[in-house]
């Protein structure tokens, strides 16, 4: 059995003008450095990133899979 910890990371930006900005790049790039720091990795499959979905509702497609993924036990950090 492995001892790496599957990281997973969540992203959002509320509007398009938001994700325009860049502002999604610079959350992810945050938190990917901050992986990075505490000595874990990330694959692709684990950034569920929601880009102009509005926080209002917890309907969001890539929340969803993200929960879906912490339901199959394949998400050991967040």
């Amino acid at each position: 059995m492995s001892n790496v910890a599957m990281v997973a990371l969540y992203a959002r930006v509320s509007s398009e003008q938001q994700s325009k900005r860049g502002t999604i790049d610079s959350q992810i790039a945050a938190l990917k450095d901050r992986i990075q720091t505490d000595g874990a990795q990330i694959v692709e499959d684990m950034c569920f990133v929601d880009a102009g979905v509005s926080g209002a509702t917890l309907v969001r497609p890539q929340l969803e899979r993200l929960r879906d993924a912490a339901a199959l036990g394949t998400v050991d950090r967040l």
